[in-house]
Formats: C-alpha cells, sequence, structure tokens
C-alpha cells in the first residue's frame, strides 16, 4: 500500500511517519508540506492513499482534492472536526481523524482504506490490523473463526492462534461485514463461512461447542437460510 503525506506541520509529520511505518505492507512513497507540491508529484506517480490535512498553505485540502484527476483513497487529518460532514460528501474520503489521535484510532482508517482497496483486487485476502503489545498483527478475514468477548477484551480466535486485544465486541459488530460476520450471543460473533453445524442452541465451528443466545437466533437462521438458497 503505497502511501504519501501532505501535512505542513512537521509533529504531525513524524506521527503520521511513525505510525505508517508500523503497518506490514504500506510504504511512505513521499511527504509533502504543500498541495501544490503534491499536485505536481501525482501528475505522473500513482498511490493508494493520500494522508491529507485540509489545513494547508496554499489551498485547502478539500479543494485540493477536487483538482486531482482519478484521485486515490484520502484518510483526512485535522485539528478541525467541524470540516467532517462535508469531506465525506466526497466519494473518495475513507475516513476522518482529529488530531491528536490514537494509533489504535488510526488503524481503523488503515483497515477502512484496505478494506476498500480490496474490493477492486478480488485475488487478494481482505485483512484488518491488530495491535498487541505495540506489535501489529495482520489478520485474515477469512481466517478467523470467531470473536469472543471477555469483560475488556476481545479474542480473536482462527484455526491456528488466537489473539487478544482490548476492545468491545460493539466496535467489532460495527467494523465486520455482516455479510460474513454474525453475533449469535451477547460474547460471541462467528465467521459465517466456518459454521459446520448447529442445533437450535449451540453451534459447532472446528469442533468448537458455542451458544447461541436467543435474542441472536432468528437472525442466524435467516442468514444461513439466504446462504443456503
Amino acid at each position: 500500500m503505497k502511501c504519501i503525506i501532505i501535512e505542513d506541520e512537521l509533529p504531525a509529520q513524524a506521527i503520521l511517519k511513525k505510525y505508517i511505518g508500523k503497518i506490514p505492507d504500506a510504504e511512505i512513497v513521499h511527504t509533502f508540506q504543500t498541495a501544490i507540491q503534491a499536485n505536481e508529484f501525482l501528475k505522473n506517480n500513482t498511490v493508494d492513499v493520500i494522508f491529507l490535512d485540509i489545513n494547508l498553505p496554499d489551498i485547502s485540502g478539500l479543494d485540493f482534492i477536487k483538482t486531482v484527476k482519478n484521485p486515490p483513497k484520502i484518510v483526512i487529518t485535522t485539528a478541525y472536526p467541524d470540516y467532517a460532514v462535508s469531506s465525506f460528501e466526497l466519494e473518495t474520503i475513507v475516513d476522518y481523524l482529529v488530531k491528536p489521535f490514537s494509533f489504535d484510532r488510526f488503524l481503523k482508517a488503515i483497515s477502512k482504506v484496505e478494506s476498500q482497496l480490496l474490493k477492486s483486487k478480488t485475488s487478494e485476502k481482505e485483512a484488518t490490523y491488530l495491535n498487541i503489545d505495540k506489535i501489529i498483527h495482520k489478520v485474515y478475514l477469512a481466517d478467523i473463526l470467531y470473536l469472543e468477548s471477555d469483560r475488556n477484551y476481545v479474542h480473536f480466535i482462527t484455526s491456528s492462534k488466537k489473539l487478544t486485544i482490548i476492545d468491545s465486541l460493539k466496535n467489532w459488530k460495527e467494523t465486520l461485514s455482516s455479510n460474513k460476520f454474525v453475533q449469535i450471543h451477547k460474547s460471541y460473533i462467528v465467521n459465517l463461512e466456518k459454521i459446520e453445524k448447529y442445533t437450535g442452541t449451540f453451534l459447532y465451528t472446528k469442533n468448537i461447542k458455542i451458544p447461541i443466545g436467543r435474542t441472536y437466533k432468528n437472525n442466524l437462521l435467516t442468514l444461513l437460510k439466504t446462504k443456503s438458497q
């Protein structure tokens, strides 16, 4: 994933460079302090994503995007949350980061970018990134069996490993595709493709028995029926 940064404040540049440097497969191709410099670069070069400050010295970030022919994915970075609504009117903008933003919030933006990029690259596998003890793990969604909530933690269970992060199951329900993952219990989200068999109260994935909550049962059965048709 090739990236450029357009940011006139050097401390903000440094933060982005630090964060991007932790992401597997991400490469900073160039860094610019003005949109005009970046525009000249983009005339002869292609990138996958631009990390773009809105308040630039020569032209605003939003106006700059409108001048770029076939713009790549854009992640807005700014200290002003008031621009969020107007920025999302531009289809190429994937996410909006308000300074100062944490590395975990940055990771969510990266996951959104990669998800959109993969829509046009069907040969690649969709993935997400997990920050565990300052080490970034790339996890392919197709490899996940299920997610399990444990108080303030979420366990990601694959056929070969278990990864644990500090987060809520609610956040991941909103992040994961509802066509591929479904919440079946207050403590579990499962990969629909990994369900091997089920009863009225339990399902099994890789011979692991997982309870089905009564409030989630009808939705689960509807999804399974739809996929079997």
